[in-house]
């Protein structure tokens, strides 16, 4: 039997409802296996209404600390927010603030633990976590998310690391060592960060073909409308939903014998 493992995972379910059309799709007509949560999102209700008729869908909480809107009010986060009331658009103002600022890290700690709560509000099962542009590789954010996630019972954690991201990849495992060691399990890959916005049916049929021994995790960005309020430009999220769904990728896949699901399938599933 192969020892080839998959979770499929979409990012920003919530966003809008155009990302949240593409998950119950790509999910009941494609290959889809898991979803992050945001639960600030503007389409965040929704997002969870879906994943209750999808009761075999992992829904993970994908935490927000950059490009988006925060759960707590402004000015409890007031070093981590601009006038707006947004988080910093800048993600290296923020991860100083962070490591430099004992008031913005305590604020960073407050609000992840109010995204964890308002995820269990949804009364969803918690299959995994990660983070909005991979922020959780910022040690203390990180830190601050294994130690909330204990007391939520987290399973799983996204490690994203991919062949060919340089030190991004060596530092992505780095921490997963730490992670595993802090009794998370994750991933042993990841599939989507050179792709990512551009994620083809040929390429995902390509990724596919080339799965390494492990859990992978494939992560995607679909949505049935290429622009939505705080879309990033240049994206082809259509794309990524067609390539979800398309029968080529879905027959290829299902010919590999590569086991799906999502990360609580998997956790505690040594590599």
């Amino acid at each position: 039997m192969s020892q080839r493992r998959l979770v499929v995972t979409a990012d920003d379910f919530g966003a809008a409802l155009a990302v949240n059309e593409a998950v119950e799709r790509a999910y009941s007509h494609g290959i889809l296996t898991a979803a992050s949560l945001m639960v600030s999102g503007e389409a965040a209700a929704d997002a969870v209404a879906r994943a209750r008729r999808l009761p075999g869908l992992g829904v993970g909480l994908h935490v927000v600390l950059a490009d988006g809107r925060p759960v707590l009010p402004p000015e409890r986060v007031s070093a981590l927010v601009g006038p707006d009331g947004w988080f910093h658009p800048s993600m290296v103002k923020t991860a100083f603030a962070i490591a430099l600022s004992p008031v913005a890290r305590a604020q960073m700690r407050a609000e992840v633990a109010a995204q964890f709560a308002a995820f269990a509000e949804t009364g969803l099962a918690l299959d995994h976590v990660n983070a909005h542009k991979h922020f959780h590789l910022h040690p203390m954010i990180a830190a601050a998310i294994i130690e909330e996630g204990r007391r939520h019972g987290l399973p799983a954690i996204r490690m994203p690391a991919q062949a060919g991201t340089g030190m991004m990849e060596h530092w992505a495992r780095l921490l997963g060592r730490q992670w595993r060691k802090a009794g998370l399990a994750t991933n042993d890959n990841v599939t989507g960060l050179i792709q990512t916005g551009a994620f083809t049916a040929d390429r995902m049929a390509a990724a596919l073909a080339e799965l390494p021994e492990g859990l992978t995790e494939l992560y995607t960005h679909p949505a049935t409308a290429d622009a939505y309020p705080g879309s990033a430009p240049g994206y082809r999220y259509r794309a990524e939903l067609a390539a979800l769904t398309d029968p080529g990728v879905i027959a290829a896949l299902r010919a590999s014998g590569v086991e799906t699901g999502p990360f609580a399938r998997f956790a505690g599933r040594a590599g």
